[in-house]
């Protein structure tokens, strides 16, 4: 995920300091992926030292504000002009997980699946009720339209996401289950190994 880049959008608004930028971070993104204050103006020096960004005055309260330049515009026009590379996808630790239980001794890797299915339906249904929320906030008016309508298409990211996940779950029991059922097969059928007769050995000595 693009720090990075999310911080560079939210300036687009306007000059920010870091925990205001934190914050609203957070609020348009649900706290799916909460960020500290050290990890934003970490960003923020690394995006100033690359020139996208510049330090512009305090606010009020002797915050230091921070600006985006016009390198830190046109740095964001190309990333949201650009598809998410896909040719390096990150690592997924279910999927690591169930590859490494596998064969694995003492571990029922059917267990593990049927674990994480449970798991994975909780969240689905947690998602699904704050989607509810969403929705209602919009058609409410009650809170900032747009941190509520960013906030909707991350949950309906996160659904379709474990909607996914839980049909992966059932592929996977589903095909574990037809590889043992032919390798059973196979042993049933196989052909008895037979013993190859005992080599007779020639007396001591010879004729």
């Amino acid at each position: 995920m693009s720090i990075r880049h999310g911080l560079l959008a939210l300036l687009e608004h306007g000059p920010r300091y870091g925990s205001q930028l934190r914050s609203e971070f957070e609020s348009r993104t649900g706290a799916t992926w909460p960020l500290n204050v050290g990890q934003v103006y970490t960003t923020l020096n690394r995006l100033e030292r690359d020139g996208l960004v510049a330090q512009g005055g305090e606010d009020e309260g002797g915050h230091a504000l921070y600006a985006i330049t016009e390198a830190g515009h046109t740095e964001l026009r190309s990333w949201f002009g650009r598809p998410v590379d896909r040719t390096s996808p990150p690592r997924d630790e279910l999927a690591i997980k169930l590859a490494m239980a596998v064969g694995a001794p003492g571990v029922d890797i059917r267990d593990v699946i049927q674990s994480q299915r449970r798991h994975t339906v909780r969240a689905m249904q947690d998602y699904t009720r704050l989607k509810a929320q969403a929705l209602a906030a919009i058609e409410s008016g009650e809170s900032p339209e747009r941190d509520d309508v960013a906030w909707l298409l991350v949950l309906e990211q996160l659904i379709f996401q474990t909607e996914a996940e839980a049909r992966w779950l059932d592929h996977c029991e589903a095909r574990l289950i037809r590889i043992a059922s032919a390798a059973k097969e196979r042993a049933r059928t196989a052909p008895p190994v037979q013993n190859a007769p005992a080599r007779t050995r020639a007396p001591a000595g010879g004729l």
